[in-house]
C-alpha cells in the first residue's frame, strides 16, 4: 500500500526506548498492535465499565467492545487518507488501557483519593501501563512500544503544556514532544474515539430505555439519521430502527471528518509527518457544523444518560467501593497480594498510594467487587 507523505513511515520511525531487532514479518506498528492485544491490560477491558457496570447486561458496551469499535472506525478512516492503518489501530486499541473499573465513577474516586499525592489521569495511566506496569519481557518493563505509538497515547487529547506527573516524568527519559500535535494516525484514533462513544452511547441509552427515539429526534445529525432510518425501516421492529439510525450517524460523522480533513490537508500541504505535528491546529477534524453538533449530542448524553438516576445510583456505589478499597489498602499495604506488597513499602506514603492506585486501576469491575468483599466481609476467606 502506498502511504501519503504525511503518514508515519517505517524508514523514519524513531524506534523504541530499548532497541530491538526489527521483525522480518511485521512492521513496527503491527508489532505494537500485537503486543497490545496480547497484554493482560487489554484482556481485562472485557470486564471494565463503559457506562453500564459489566453485570448490568451482556449487550451493553464494555471498554473492550468500545476499543474494538474505535479501532474499526480508525482503520477505515486511515485507509481513506492513505495513512498507516496499523498504527491507527494500535492507538485505538490501547487508548483506554489505563481506565480503572467502573468507568468515570472509578476514575473520579481514584483521582479524589490521589489528590494528596498527585492526580489520577486515565490517559497518563495508559502510558504507565505500556511503559511500566505490563511485565512480559526479561529485558525491560512495559511493552517497549515505538515512539510514534507512545506519542499518540500521551497526546490522545492534544498537545500537553501541563502534562500529568507520570507523562512529564516519562518525557524526561524519552522525549515525546508533548507541546506539539500528534501525528495523523494518532489524531484519527482520537477522533474515532469521539465517533464511537457518541454513537454507541446513543445506542446503549436507547437499548436501556433511558430515552426513546422521539427524545433524540431534535439532535443535529441524529435527527436526520432517524428520519432516514424511519423512511427505510417502515414496519420493522424497534431494534432495527435503532441500528439503522446509529449506522447512519457513524456514516455521517466519518464522511464529514474525511471531507474536512482533506480540505485541511490541501491547505497545509504537509511534506511529512513532522509538518503535521508542527501545525498550529489539528489536521484531522470535523467541520464547524459537525463539531457544534457533536457538542450538542455530548450535552444531551450527559444530561439524559450519564446523569440519569439509574446510572447515578450505580456510579455512587462504584465511587464508594473504589474509595473504600483505596483507604483500606493504603492504610495497610500488608493486605496487598505478593509483589504489590513489596512495591508499596511503608503505609500511607506517596509510594504506597501510587502502588495501591496502580493495583486498583488494573482491576476489572468484577475483581474490584470481589476484592472489596474479601477485605470487608468476615464470612469470605481472604
Amino acid at each position: 500500500m502506498t502511504r501519503a507523505p504525511y503518514a508515519v513511515q517505517a524508514a523514519t520511525s524513531r524506534g523504541r526506548l530499548h532497541p530491538e531487532p526489527e521483525s522480518p514479518t511485521r512492521s513496527p506498528w503491527q508489532r505494537d498492535r500485537d503486543r497490545i492485544v496480547h497484554s493482560s491490560a487489554f484482556r481485562k477491558l472485557q470486564y471494565k465499565t463503559q457506562v453500564f457496570v459489566n453485570h448490568e447486561g451482556d449487550f451493553f458496551r464494555t471498554r473492550l467492545t468500545h476499543s474494538l469499535e474505535v479501532a474499526q472506525i480508525a482503520r477505515s478512516i486511515a485507509r481513506q487518507l492513505d495513512l498507516d492503518e496499523d498504527l491507527a489501530e494500535a492507538l485505538a486499541l490501547a487508548h483506554d488501557l489505563g481506565h480503572p473499573p467502573f468507568g468515570h465513577a472509578g476514575e473520579d474516586a481514584l483521582n479524589a483519593a490521589m489528590k494528596p499525592f498527585g492526580v489520577f489521569d486515565h490517559n497518563a495511566q495508559s502510558l504507565r501501563v505500556v511503559t511500566l506496569l505490563e511485565g512480559r519481557y526479561a529485558a525491560f518493563d512495559g511493552l517497549n512500544l515505538t515512539w510514534e505509538t507512545l506519542e499518540g497515547l500521551a497526546k490522545h487529547n492534544g498537545p500537553l503544556r501541563a502534562p500529568p506527573p507520570y507523562i512529564a516524568e516519562y518525557d524526561h527519559r524519552h522525549k515525546l514532544e508533548l507541546t506539539t500535535h500528534a501525528g495523523m494516525e494518532a489524531q484519527v484514533a482520537a477522533m474515532s474515539d469521539d465517533i464511537a462513544y457518541h454513537s454507541h452511547d446513543l445506542d446503549d441509552g436507547l437499548r436501556a430505555g433511558l430515552f426513546g427515539p422521539d427524545d433524540i429526534a431534535h439532535l443535529p445529525i441524529v435527527g436526520e439519521a432517524l428520519v432516514e432510518a424511519r423512511r427505510a425501516s417502515l414496519d420493522v421492529p424497534p431494534p432495527r430502527l435503532r441500528h439503522e439510525t446509529i449506522r447512519r450517524v457513524i456514516d455521517a460523522m466519518v464522511n464529514d471528518l474525511l471531507a474536512e480533513t482533506r480540505q485541511k490537508l490541501a491547505k497545509l500541504a504537509p511534506a511529512d509527518a513532522q509538518a503535521v505535528r508542527r501545525s498550529k491546529q489539528p489536521v484531522v477534524a470535523f467541520s464547524p457544523r459537525f463539531a457544534e453538533a457533536n457538542q450538542v449530542i455530548k450535552d444531551f448524553l450527559y444530561a439524559r444518560m450519564y446523569r440519569h438516576w439509574r446510572v447515578n445510583r450505580m456510579a455512587s456505589k462504584a465511587r464508594t467501593l473504589t474509595d473504600e478499597l483505596f483507604r483500606i489498602l493504603h492504610a495497610d499495604p500488608s493486605l496487598l497480594p505478593d509483589g504489590w506488597r513489596a512495591r508499596a513499602g511503608e503505609a500511607t506514603t506517596p509510594r504506597a498510594a501510587g502502588t495501591v492506585c496502580d493495583y486498583i486501576a488494573g482491576m476489572t469491575d468484577r475483581y474490584a467487587m470481589d476484592e472489596h468483599r474479601r477485605l470487608t466481609d468476615l464470612s469470605i476467606p481472604g
